[in-house]
């Protein structure tokens, strides 16, 4: 039976998003790794990504060991220790002097690590940029989970440390999982292979539920409380347009073959009564440089239609690319009525977890020392799904190059956060709401 990460997760305790921030360079742990073949692991981000991405790279083949955890809260590095110690005893060697705590856990983590070890980096992606930058530093091999950066300087950083991985021969591989997810892989295959003509529209549609809010604990001072509510405020996670399309944009632009040049769309707070920035809903379109167009549409709303598909409309047939979370069912059509009697291919290969497949291929080009960098990839697939934001949250026609080139920062000064008793970068009014976008007004460039 097919096990994903969402399984892991689901039969082995609740574990909620964390994080580990930047602060000053801890003393490295010099020799640890031995020299044999067991590549050494550090988790900096104990939520539920985390969590799943180190049982992914502990299932690996070859000799593994998890040798340090990080995140901002203890609970959660205690509760990731306990669901991977339950789950993968023999291969968790994480002593309390390891288990790190605090705005230096992440570079704590990293210090572990020897030449030929790898970093897992799960935190919301408002500390992405930071923490790549470290670990290429280090000389460390890195899994970044999604999303990258929340703005365009963080974007920036990242495909700069990319480009330093490279010279180094380091690895990075991203959370980008239906790229190496065997359905699509064969759809966008044939796509490629002119099975549907030329592509003249793509779809693509995350519609279901309102995100969810935790409320203030007692005690809990700003920062804390957005950072344990990272999904409801864009510092921290770019936003649920970004953070929760940007795997149907990259597939879509994938199937293109193509970036979009530019983007214009709308969003809007109709539903939500959370006190956090939220819009519930977006309407996005992309231009491609031949002129055809992504429609992405984003919602988070109970009570509507719901729907987490994507789209190809081709000039001789149509097809799908994704069906819905649990399965793609990836399906090509003639025409563009997706009816039974207008099928032409579907794929039938056995189910797999794409979730395991992107760990499986990035310990495989550590061990043979295979070339393997997806950060520039992944980074535009990020600064894609923020140009859609940009557009929807000011009415403005964004293109590419002016939201890659833009200076604006969501936290300007995030890495000097030494404590949860900083301010946070986004404070509420004195009645307790947060700014939201306004079309016209909202400056995003």
């Amino acid at each position: 039976m097919l096990t994903t990460r969402r399984d892991f997760l689901k039969t082995s305790g609740s574990a909620l998003a964390g994080v580990a921030l930047a602060a000053p360079l801890a003393t490295p742990r010099p020799g640890y790794a031995a020299e044999d073949n067991t590549i050494r692991i550090a988790l900096v981000g104990c939520g539920g990504r985390g969590t799943g991405a180190a049982a992914n790279a502990l299932a690996t083949k070859g000799p593994t060991k998890l040798v340090a955890l990080a995140d901002i809260f203890p609970e959660r590095v205690e509760s990731t220790y306990k669901i991977l110690k339950d789950k993968c005893s023999a291969q968790v060697d994480v002593p309390p002097e390891r288990r790190f705590v605090g705005f230096d856990a992440f570079k704590k983590a990293i210090d572990v690590l020897g030449k030929g070890d790898l970093v897992l980096l799960a935190t919301p992606a408002g500390f992405r940029p930071a923490h790549v930058e470290y670990a290429v530093q280090k000389g460390v091999n890195v899994f970044m989970e999604k999303s990258f950066a929340v703005d365009a300087p963080g974007v920036r950083r990242v495909l700069r440390a990319g480009e330093q991985a490279a010279q180094k021969n380091l690895k990075i591989a991203s959370g980008l999982m239906w790229r190496h997810d065997p359905p699509r892989e064969e759809v966008v295959r044939r796509l490629h292979d002119g099975a549907i003509g030329d592509i003249i529209l793509l779809r693509t549609y995350r519609m279901h539920g309102p995100v969810g809010f935790h409320p203030r604990q007692p005690g809990e001072s700003e920062l804390a409380h957005q950072i344990r509510n990272y999904s409801c405020f864009n510092w921290l996670n770019a936003s649920f347009f970004v953070d929760w399309l940007i795997h149907n944009i990259d597939v879509c632009c994938w199937a293109k073959n193509a970036w979009p040049v530019s983007v214009q769309g709308q969003g809007a707070r109709v539903a939500r009564t959370d006190p956090d920035q939220m819009l519930d809903q977006y309407s996005v379109e992309y231009t491609f440089p031949d002129g055809t167009k992504l429609f992405a549409q984003g919602r988070h709303v109970a009570g509507c239609w719901d729907i987490f598909s994507d789209f190809a409309q081709g000039a001789k047939g149509s097809a799908v690319l994704m069906e819905n979370l649990g399965a793609a069912k990836s399906r090509i059509y003639k025409g563009h009525s997706q009816t039974p009697e207008n099928l032409i291919w579907r794929y039938q290969g056995a189910a797999v977890d794409p979730y395991q497949i992107e760990h499986d291929l990035l310990f495989a080009a550590i061990r043979n020392d295979q070339p393997y960098n997806e950060t520039e990839r992944a980074a535009k697939a990020c600064l894609v799904s923020i140009m859609g934001r940009m557009a929807a949250e000011s009415g403005l026609v964004i293109n590419y190059d002016e939201a890659l080139a833009s200076n604006l920062e969501l936290a300007p000064g995030l890495d000097k956060i030494v404590s949860l008793d900083d301010p946070a970068p986004l404070m509420p009014d004195s009645s307790g709401k947060y700014p939201v976008p306004v079309p016209g007004r909202t400056k995003v460039l």
